[in-house]
């Protein structure tokens, strides 16, 4: 008669066969807080030039504050927005890979598409948002992204671009289209922003991305940062010295003959005589001693004036008048002399000026 299995021998059998059938499961990815600084730092910088943009779009004073980075479930996510809430989904075409998502409340979304349409943001219906009405939600979004992405561009020293973003209304308690991508995030980074609109908006605004996408940023981040290393230049080949012969004869002294030089005709040197070049009267002759000398060149878009208080109640995002017309032609100064007008021009993604006037004749230029 065979002898019977115990209990645990049973159990490490079935453990050992269902771990057999299943696929290693790969480790949990997470955050550390050297990370998440980078993060919060990354979103601080491209949410500044963001304020920048909605806030011309707005025509209202808006502030984004330092974000605060956290890691979140989707059963987290679930719970934090019992309410529909609206959402824009934006993917990248260029310099990253990936997708993050935007999530606002339905008021403030409100308020921005009226700010958008023309109104003024008070007495709004967060339940009116219509397809119109999110359109504007989308756009201004767009614009915002827009502005982070160009804002990367330059931290990251390559070119970040976005699609169109998709916005939908949804509600975490049900199942729909963005919750539904989510779902496909194992661990989530959740970047938390206040936000203010003049005295219309004083909420949050939250992007939601993978913590893949995440972790990209991060390395794109201290990629951009790291020094480079610094290359060598090719040395010269090092010449060997000559080897000694093992063994020499006696060196005879060396008998020198000093010969006398060749005597050699000298006579007085002859020039050409020097003749004044020919200059222009209006330009000075000594100019050219001066052609190496740096000289200040400013382009003035325009001035305005403004109390100590108004200076004082100056934040980012304020927008400051000019006592110019948008098209209006721009004054040229070098060392703060006015000697030109010209209007501005774009040179691939630099601004420049072209000179279409000039003020005083050029000879005042060697005296400014």
């Amino acid at each position: 008669m065979s002898e019977m299995l115990s209990q645990d021998e049973i159990d490490a059998l079935l453990r050992g066969t269902s771990d057999s059938s299943k696929p290693e499961a790969k480790p949990e990815e997470h955050l550390d807080s050297m990370e998440s600084d980078a993060l919060g730092e990354i979103g601080n910088i491209s949410f500044g030039n963001s304020a920048t943009a909605l806030s011309t779009l707005l025509q209202q004073k808006v502030e984004i504050t330092t974000p605060i980075v956290s890691e979140v479930t989707i059963d987290a996510l679930r719970e934090r927005y019992p309410t529909p809430h609206v959402a824009l989904r934006v993917g990248y075409t260029e310099g990253l890979k990936g997708e993050n998502v935007l999530v606002l409340t339905r008021e403030d979304a409100a308020i921005i598409s009226d700010l958008m349409l023309g109104g003024n943001g008070i007495d709004v219906d967060p339940e009116g948002l219509d397809e119109i009405r999110l359109s504007a939600v989308q756009e201004a979004m767009n614009q915002m992204m827009g502005a982070a992405a160009t804002s990367l561009s330059t931290v990251f020293s390559k070119k970040i671009d976005i699609s169109p973003p998709l916005v939908e209304v949804f509600d975490a308690t049900k199942t729909q289209t963005i919750i539904d991508r989510l779902e496909l995030w194992e661990t989530m980074v959740l970047i938390e922003f206040n936000l203010k609109v003049g005295t219309l908006i004083d909420s949050k605004i939250v992007q939601i991305a993978p913590i893949q996408f995440g972790k990209q940023l991060v390395n794109e981040l201290m990629t951009a940062t790291s020094p480079q290393p610094v290359v060598p230049a090719a040395a010269a080949p090092k010449q060997e010295a000559p080897k000694a012969p093992a063994a020499q004869a006696p060196q005879q002294p060396v008998r020198q003959e000093v010969k006398s030089a060749p005597e050699v005709a000298v006579s007085q040197a002859e020039f050409m005589p020097l003749h004044a070049p020919a200059t222009n009267d209006s330009i000075p002759a000594n100019l050219g001693l001066l052609y190496d000398v740096p000289l200040s060149v400013t382009v003035e878009l325009g001035r305005t004036k403004r109390s100590v208080r108004e200076v004082l109640e100056l934040s980012q995002g304020s927008i400051i008048e000019l006592d110019k017309l948008a098209g209006e032609p721009v004054d040229i100064y070098v060392n703060q002399q006015r000697i030109a007008r010209g209007e501005v021009v774009v040179i691939e993604e630099n601004f420049g000026v072209r000179v279409t006037e000039i003020i005083q004749p050029h000879e005042r230029i060697g005296i400014v």
